[in-house]
Order: structure tokens, then C-alpha cells, then sequence
């Protein structure tokens, strides 16, 4: 019971209300636009990888820690930030290597767990 005192409460709720908001704009963009999955994908993670580089994504990821590194917009914002370090350390070779080597682990994941999603699903097209 003890590990039940240790568990900041206040900020798993910040966690779950901002993930969930996240989530609340792409079901929105899903059933009120003629967008498919994958430019909400494309919408989400440059709108991450602009507040990234902005500076401002990190206040959020302050703010709700998983809720925001976790969806889309948090692995643009890892991108982003990957790419400046890298600029930073490398010169201008680092913008294109920087993203990748900062998100390589969400990247081996997606890649991983899409192929086994493909393997089960029926992929559908959304009609225009």
C-alpha cells in the first residue's frame, strides 16, 4: 500500500484530461472533416514539431508529462527538439539526422506495431 502514497494523483489526472483532449481533436478532425488518418497524422505531429521548435510544446510536456509526449504531437515535438540539439552539436547535417536519432525508438515502435496491426486489420477507406 505503500506505493499507493508515492503516486502523484494530481499529475495523472493532468496526464489523462490533456491525452485525452489531444484525443478529442483528432476523433473531431475524424468525423467532421473529409481528412484521411494519415493527414491527421501528418496534421498532428507538424503541429508538435512547430510548438517543439517554438520552445512552447516543452510547457505542456512540464504540465501533463505522458499526456503530451505520448500522442502524435509529442513525437513532432521530439523531432524538433532532436534536430535543434543536433544543429546545435553537428552543424546543419544535424537538422536531418538530429529528428531521426532522438526518435528512433517511437519510430522502431510504430513501424513494429504497424506491421503486426496490418497483420490483424482490414484497413478501410474513408469515403470522400
Amino acid at each position: 500500500m505503500e506505493f499507493l502514497q508515492t503516486i502523484d494523483w494530481m499529475q495523472m489526472l493532468r496526464c489523462f484530461v490533456v491525452g485525452g483532449l489531444i484525443c478529442i481533436v483528432g476523433q473531431i478532425l475524424i468525423d467532421k472533416t473529409k481528412l484521411t488518418p494519415a493527414r491527421i497524422l501528418v496534421v498532428f505531429v507538424t503541429t508538435g514539431a512547430i510548438l517543439g521548435g517554438l520552445g512552447l510544446y516543452k510547457y505542456l510536456i512540464d504540465f501533463a508529462g505522458c499526456g503530451a509526449t505520448v500522442p502524435l504531437t509529442g513525437f513532432g515535438a521530439n523531432l524538433a527538439k532532436g534536430a535543434i540539439e543536433e544543429v546545435h552539436n553537428s552543424g546543419l547535417l544535424g537538422a536531418f539526422v538530429g529528428g531521426v536519432k532522438s526518435a528512433s525508438g517511437g519510430i522502431a515502435a510504430a513501424v513494429f506495431f504497424g506491421y503486426l496491426a496490418s497483420l490483424i486489420a482490414k484497413p478501410k477507406i474513408k469515403k470522400q
